[in-house]
């Protein structure tokens, strides 16, 4: 049933509360066909997942759906692999909880990401020296146009960096609605994350395994990062922006304690949070819309703050980063 003017204050992470002109959840793709059916000419169409990806500057005057197809299912394995079957409106660190109580690995570096399954081929996400391509295999995603069903490899998907086919030349196109991923029946444990090792160190732990890994990569991320149930956020606000290698080498020789990752193709990635850091930004509040004392990558809000607040705040930190680097930061946040 299509309900309207509802707050979607409990349906994002950064607890921004905007209305939704005309709102409503499926468990089914009947269900979704159903609802759509309903959705006026020319009217606006929004999904949701777990709503920890965006940033809501206002009102939406849409019809809003939320995923809440459900199911974790091992339809395949092999000598090696065991395949996986995940609704779309699944949360993704239950996900992660049901493969590390299989026994199965892959997605230990990727615990406690917050948001839904069906967002995690869309942002390719990624943590601690994994991203999702790693352990993708396929899905299914609903074409909003035509009704039909579409499977999608992870060739279809190309993936990048915070990046698939979904946030670009398909764009408001499909609505994912389950993943297939390829988890590992022998552990391949990475702590190949800097941080991974310390932790673990500190945990007493010598030979690792993917429930090692996974605790402390929560007690990392708890560590660095708000609990968006007390302190709203959206994770990460920026992507790690790249660059060319004379660009790094000018930069090392200008800023000492330059923070940067070494690409493939010669180039370097640099460290959006530092960046951020050395321009002041840690620590700083202005009203409720502010950037976390423990990590600069994070934009929180305090209790009240607008989207739009939190939106000039990232506006500011952009353009600071630009004038001291001469680097532009891009949000990994999607802006609504």
């Amino acid at each position: 049933m299509i309900k309207e003017n509802i707050s979607l204050k409990p349906y994002n992470t950064f607890g921004i509360d905007v209305p939704a002109q005309r709102f409503a959840t499926f468990s089914t793709v009947q269900e979704l066909k159903d609802l759509l059916a309903q959705r006026a000419a020319g009217e606006k169409l929004l999904v949701l997942g777990g709503g920890s990806n965006v940033l809501f500057t206002g009102a939406q005057n849409a019809l809003v759906l939320k995923n809440n197809i459900l199911g974790k299912d091992i339809i395949h394995e092999d000598a090696h692999h065991v395949y996986i079957k995940a609704g779309g409106g699944e949360n993704w660190h239950e996900f992660v909880q049901f493969c590390l109580n299989h026994h199965l690995a892959g997605v230990e570096n990727l615990s406690l990401i917050p948001g839904s399954v069906g967002a995690s081929p869309m942002q390719n996400i990624g943590a601690y020296g994994v991203e999702i391509k790693d352990v993708f295999h396929s899905l299914e995603a609903f074409h909003i146009e035509s009704g039909d069903v579409k499977m999608f490899t992870a060739n279809d998907c190309a993936f990048g960096y915070r990046e698939s086919v979904f946030k670009n030349i398909y764009k408001g196109q499909f609505i994912i609605l389950n993943v297939v991923y390829r988890l590992n029946k022998l552990a391949k444990i990475n702590t190949s994350y800097g941080a991974i090792n310390t932790e673990l160190e500190r945990m007493g732990v010598k030979n690792p395994r993917i429930r090692d890994v996974s605790q402390a990569v929560i007690n990392i991320r708890q560590s660095k990062l708000p609990d968006w149930h007390a302190i709203g956020n959206a994770g990460s606000f920026f992507k790690n922006p790249g660059v060319k290698s004379e660009v790094f080498e000018r930069l090392k020789t200008t800023f000492d304690g330059l923070v940067a990752f070494p690409l493939e193709n010669g180039n370097y990635k640099l460290a959006a949070g530092w960046l951020i850091e050395q321009c002041g930004w840690k620590g700083y509040r202005n009203g409720d819309a502010g950037c976390y004392d423990k990590q600069a990558l994070i934009l929180v809000n305090y209790g009240n703050a607008t989207g739009e607040e939190i939106y000039a705040l990232s506006e500011n930190v952009i353009n600071s980063v630009e004038e001291k680097f001469g680097v532009r930061l891009e949000r990994e946040v999607n802006i609504l």
